[in-house]
């Protein structure tokens, strides 16, 4: 069975286990895959909870207030991964980017495997970028300030990100107005980042808050987000990667 921790936002947990459902449909009932989700939608916000002291992966408990707030989510994303493990599911994913940023130490303290939604994205884009062109990545601040995808994309890539002004006014506002269930307003809240980052010649925009592909594919088919020849989705490219290791399991 799959694990699945969410409420991180409630909406892009139910996204991920929406196009679970969809990329795996089955003929009767029992086709379809075992999954469970947990919505922790009370686990202490990521984006607020790793504090303006840090910058990178490396740095992450050298403030004491910071170490405090880390430690907090941590313990949280700690408890939900057990309770998954304890209802025998075999593995765990995890559709929240900025969560990720406490991924190494959250695998640590759970014996069960987790799937690492930034390798996978990274793994996919192999396929689909070439070398050494450049990627947009559409993510919390959070995000982009840890390098949660930098230190998968780096070496390949060239990762650009919108500018300050853009980050505030067009992502960060369309993620809050998805959590709010303002799904229409996101989509064009969303648009000003995307065509930033299409002047700035990135042929592959990575859509690094699970909130971002629900406010960009609003109200259309899913063949759409499938055929999509721009964006990346991390729920759909975790989905695609959930269902190969159950399927293998």
């Amino acid at each position: 069975m799959i694990g699945i921790l969410g409420g991180m936002g409630t909406q892009a947990g139910l996204d991920f286990c929406n196009k679970l459902a969809i990329l795996y449909r089955g003929k009767i009932d029992q086709d379809y895959p075992l999954f469970m989700l947990y919505n922790k939608s009370n686990i202490p916000g990521r984006p607020e909870s790793i504090g303006i002291h840090t910058g990178k992966l490396s740095n992450k408990i050298s403030n004491k207030k910071t170490k405090q707030k880390y430690l907090s989510v941590l313990k949280s994303l700690i408890y939900g991964c057990n309770l998954l493990k304890k209802s025998n599911c075999k593995f765990i994913v995890i559709p929240c980017n900025t969560a990720h940023y406490w991924y190494d130490d959250l695998k640590k303290r759970i014996n069960l495997p987790i799937v690492n939604m930034p390798k996978e994205v990274f793994v996919h884009a192999k396929k689909k970028c070439r070398k050494h062109s450049s990627i947009g990545l559409l993510a919390t601040e959070g995000t982009l300030k840890t390098g949660i995808y930098n230190k998968f994309f780096d070496k390949d890539y060239n990762l650009v990100f919108p500018n300050n002004t853009i980050q505030s006014k067009s992502v960060n506002k369309a993620i809050r107005l998805v959590k709010m269930g303002k799904v229409k307003l996101a989509s064009k809240a969303i648009k000003p980042a995307i065509n930033y980052l299409i002047k700035k010649k990135c042929k592959k925009i990575i859509l690094g808050c699970t909130e971002l592909p629900i406010a960009i594919f609003a109200y259309k088919p899913f063949k759409t987000i499938k055929s999509s020849k721009i964006f990346l989705d991390p729920n759909l490219i975790l989905a695609n990667a959930a269902m190969k290791k159950y399927q293998n399991r």
